[in-house]
This record gives C-alpha cells, sequence and structure tokens, in this order.
C-alpha cells in the first residue's frame, strides 16, 4: 500500500523519535477526543513537545492553529512539519535534551520558539 505524502513526514519522525529515545504518542482525535490536537505528540526531556503533520505545503486549520498556539502558551513546543522541513526535528529534540531543569527552564523554552523560526529559515 502506497503512502500518502503526509504518512512519509509522519513515518520519518516516527523514526527520528525512536532513534532519539523520545516517548511519543498519536493522540485519538474522535470519540471523545478534541479536534485540532497536532498529530504527534511527545514529551522530551520534561519538555510538551506537539508535531503537526502536513504534506507539501498544507496550511494548518484554525483549529490546529489554535492548538499550537495554546500549547506555546503553556511552554509546551509546538511545530508544523512538512516533507522540506522534518529534518529540524532532531536538532530539536537535541536542544530540548540539553536543556538544564530549573526555574529558567521557561526562558529557555520561550527561546525554543526562536529555534524554530531559525531551523525553519535554514530550509
Amino acid at each position: 500500500m502506497a503512502q500518502t505524502p503526509e504518512g512519509r513526514v509522519k513515518a520519518n519522525i516516527v523514526n527520528v523519535l525512536k532513534d532519539e529515545q523520545v516517548y511519543y504518542f498519536f493522540p485519538a482525535t474522535h470519540g471523545y477526543g478534541r479536534s485540532g490536537v497536532p498529530d504527534i505528540v511527545a514529551c522530551v526531556n520534561g519538555i510538551f513537545f506537539a508535531i503537526e503533520c502536513k504534506a507539501g505545503k498544507g496550511k494548518v486549520t484554525a483549529l490546529q492553529a489554535r492548538e499550537l498556539q495554546s500549547i506555546r502558551k503553556a511552554n509546551g513546543v509546538a511545530v508544523v512539519a512538512n516533507e522540506t522541513n522534518w529534518e529540524m526535528i532532531r536538532p530539536l529534540i537535541r536542544k530540548m535534551k540539553s536543556m538544564v531543569r530549573s526555574e529558567e527552564h521557561t526562558s529557555e523554552l520561550q527561546s525554543l520558539a526562536y529555534l524554530v523560526c531559525r531551523l525553519l529559515l535554514e530550509k
């Protein structure tokens, strides 16, 4: 069975998560689930990490944008990955793994948003 472009992005990211020994899961969004939640939810060094996977230049929906923003407001890390930028996941994970958990944790997390932007701009 052929994989969709989004499916390939998810598979690539899962390979990185496994290789980096990151806890992750795919949240159920049907039944009692909530619409708009990211495709992959992970925890890296105690940091909530959410990844929305898209094919090509796929845009997030309004619900997805709201969820990603809510995660960021709660000091989690939320990114959108596609075929052209999914490789940013590994350096981002390694940055989170290298962070020392302390009172400065919140300010370090806020700087991750700048790292994500820089990684995306480098592509």
